[in-house]
């Protein structure tokens, strides 16, 4: 691996190995990033393990990455840490963690899945679906938002379109906040000795439950994903019970938890933001499409993905070898100055909008990009058309997550005329 010449002198990414880092306040975490993006190229930033990753922070240093993958990638693990050899054995590879021919293949099966027919029943659910959670926040009135709304969005919508029968859902969702809790946030020592199965034997749990759906659609097929998937001929291959595990735990964990932050983080801005609020009111459907692009920018819910270099690449002056780690940070590279102007700023009719939220192109670029915006414009159309309307009440309870920028709650209150 090459070191750095700045690793024997003031380190400027020292800061974001430091564990207090992620529990900052964000302007504190955003400066910081401005601060790497003004470097000359890549900066190194070392780790406890004695090796450490070199970040990219800017928008063209995280697309070129991202449009490389025979030169960055995303075996052994996208993840920091990345998962160890005896859990993707014992689980399976998830897509994001393979590449070249194993990753087209399984992305393919899984496109096909995606028929025109199953994505319309998709859009017709997510309406049907966030009608009904507003209905029933106005009839209960709860004061929470991520358990009352943001949460419940994507986590029906997923199961209806997956075909999960009623009867698993309260269970699959308190498996993914035990799945999810924890993923890149900083913790004692008696914490990481007590919990580190937790999340291990939620995952378990869950794709034991999905793979026995799975058997059973073999057998008897309906008009649902997870048919689709383990009866799909595509070249001869269909996905098997590790591979639909795999995949189930990657919608549940990544679907689930990013369109739920993005929503909360959305509710959270327009709040902070009356002027855009009333933009957005003005003519929802002119606005709303910019309005949720603007939010995934502003918050992206996926902070980093990890890549391990696999061939020698020049990039800014730097060279990377093969061995060496580098961490695209979606979080700075979306708030980059020489593409977003006034980057801090949350405008709904920014344009363009090249936003990274769902990666920087390439053949990892999210599958599920159309749907998750497909669901914020529904929720947020429910959430601020109705005649009582909703606003934030206090900041978000952020995790700390160096992964992703989660919110463990939001606090909310009615608006009366």
């Amino acid at each position: 691996m090459t070191l750095p010449a700045q690793r024997h002198g003031t380190d400027p990414g020292r800061e974001l190995a430091e564990p207090g880092f992620w529990q900052q306040p964000p302007a504190h975490r955003l400066a910081a990033f401005a601060r790497l993006r003004a470097a000359e190229g890549p900066v190194f930033v070392p780790e406890g393990s004695g090796r450490g990753h070199w970040a990219l922070v800017r928008h063209a240093q995280v697309q070129e990455a991202s449009r490389l993958p025979k030169v960055f990638a995303s075996a052994p693990g996208v993840t920091t840490p990345e998962p160890a050899r005896w859990v993707r054995a014992l689980f399976g590879d998830s897509m994001v963690n393979l590449d070249g021919p194993d990753h087209a293949q399984l992305r393919k099966i899984v496109q096909r899945a995606f028929t025109p027919r199953l994505l319309a029943a998709a859009e017709a659910d997510i309406h049907a679906v966030a009608a009904r959670i507003v209905d029933d926040v106005l009839a209960e009135q709860p004061d929470e938002f991520v358990s009352a709304v943001a949460s419940r969005l994507p986590l029906e919508v997923i199961c209806n379109m997956m075909g999960i029968p009623e009867h698993y859902r309260a269970e699959i969702a308190d498996r993914v906040n035990h799945a999810s809790e924890n993923i890149g946030v900083e913790r004692g020592l008696a914490s990481r000795l007590r919990m580190p199965g937790r999340g291990l034997r939620a995952l378990a749990r869950m794709q034991r439950m999905v793979a026995g759906i799975g058997r059973e659609r073999r057998k008897h097929p309906t008009d649902d994903l997870i048919s689709a998937l383990v009866c799909a001929n595509v070249d001869g291959q269909a996905l098997g019970a590790r591979q639909l595990g795999a995949f189930f735990s990657l919608l549940m964990v990544a679907g689930v938890e990013t369109t739920r932050n993005a929503i909360t983080h959305g509710l959270s801005l327009l709040t902070d933001h009356p002027d855009q609020r009333d933009l957005l009111l003005s003519d929802f459907e002119k606005y709303a499409d910019g309005a949720v692009d603007e939010m995934i920018r502003h918050s992206t819910p996926i902070i980093q993905f990890r890549r391990t270099v696999a061939a020698e690449h020049t990039m800014d002056g730097h060279v990377f070898r093969p061995g060496d780690k580098v961490v695209l940070y979606y979080a700075s590279a979306n708030r980059d100055e020489t593409v977003f102007p006034d980057p801090d700023a949350f405008v709904i009719t920014r344009s363009p909008n090249p936003h990274l939220g769902f990666g920087g192109g390439g053949p990892h670029f999210c599958l599920g990009a159309h749907l998750a915006r497909v669901e914020m414009k529904a929720l947020f159309r429910e959430l601020l058309t109705r005649p009582v309307g909703l606003r934030a009440v206090g900041l978000p309870d952020l995790a700390g997550s160096n992964f992703d920028n989660r919110v463990r709650s939001l606090r909310f209150a009615f608006e009366r005329p």
